[in-house]
């Protein structure tokens, strides 16, 4: 009895110091360093908090076990190590039946509660809005992206990066970059096709990716929460310049979204680009394509 009052009182300052470390840490810590977090400033989408409090949870549990496991190791190695003087094997214990149910039922469960957690997450974030405020089509192709503006009925068709032969060694032409602006604060809807090969919508801060597969028509639903520019790339190998199938991610205000829409009208961007299989031919070091050979 006697035993356990003294651990008990042993794991209050424990708890205390663990609870004052975390709350010294800061936005990026406390996110296990992930992108889409910046001190003071909204999460870059509403599913980020939820995938990173997935990813960084899952990440302490598996440490807790990983400290007990090889606490247990090292315990075991040195407490039976064999002795100056000592021969043979030690006793040999069989059958501890309380021991065979614990290492039974602690992985069970932590097996269990990553899956209920993990379903729970996923049918979160998968959930696709019932009213979106702004509907877009998102375009694989090798090696660049075309965003058709739904709601707006206009398009930009974008080709794959350019190297920058003036700039440092592996440098791009930024502004060649195909570039998706969103509304921040607005339900959108992204619908994700690809033209040719399978291809992977990857946006880094977003924490979030998905596959587009050519004949099938996959969704992302996000809210953007903070104005910016992300980066965005392919996530699946899909040929030769995969590297270069780059695009940014532009959350604006309602204003100047609306202002953009106008001047790709004004561009003469009206219309919706089609899913026709005409491979893009703008390699590294030729001039853009036409809107045809583009698309």
């Amino acid at each position: 009895m006697r035993k356990n009052h003294r651990l008990r009182w042993a794991a209050i300052p424990i708890a205390a110091s663990l609870a004052l470390v975390l709350a010294g840490c800061t936005q990026t810590q406390l996110h296990g360093y992930l992108p889409g977090f910046v001190e003071g400033e909204p999460a870059v989408t509403n599913q980020t908090e939820r995938i990173s409090g997935l990813w960084t949870t899952s990440w302490m549990v598996l440490m807790i076990v990983g400290l007990i496991t090889w606490g247990l190791t090292i315990w075991a190695v040195v407490v039976y190590r064999r002795r100056k003087g000592q021969t043979g094997l030690p006793v040999q214990l069989r059958y501890n039946m309380p021991i065979e149910i614990f290492y039974t039922v602690v992985p069970l469960i932590l097996v269990v509660g990553f899956f209920a957690f993990t379903a729970r997450d996923q049918a979160e974030i998968e959930a696709r809005f019932d009213e979106p405020e702004v509907k877009i089509q998102v375009i694989g192709k090798q090696w660049a992206w075309d965003f058709n503006y739904i709601n707006e009925d206009v398009y930009t068709a974008g080709i794959q990066g350019q190297p920058d032969v003036d700039g440092p060694a592996g440098s791009l032409i930024q502004s060649e970059i195909p570039t998706l602006v969103l509304p921040v604060g607005k339900k959108v809807e992204l619908a994700l096709d690809a033209r040719d090969v399978i291809h992977s919508f990857w946006v880094v801060d977003f924490l979030y990716k998905k596959d587009m597969i050519p004949g099938k028509t996959n969704y992302m639903s996000v809210i953007p929460e903070r104005i910016g520019t992300y980066s965005g790339k392919c996530a699946e190998l899909c040929g030769e310049y995969h590297s270069l199938m780059l695009f940014n991610v532009e959350v604006v205000s309602e204003a100047d979204y609306e202002s953009y829409i106008d001047s790709l009208r004004a561009a003469g961007n009206e219309g919706q680009l089609g899913l026709e299989y005409v491979r893009n031919q703008n390699l590294p070091g030729t001039t853009a394509p036409t809107e045809q050979e583009g698309n």
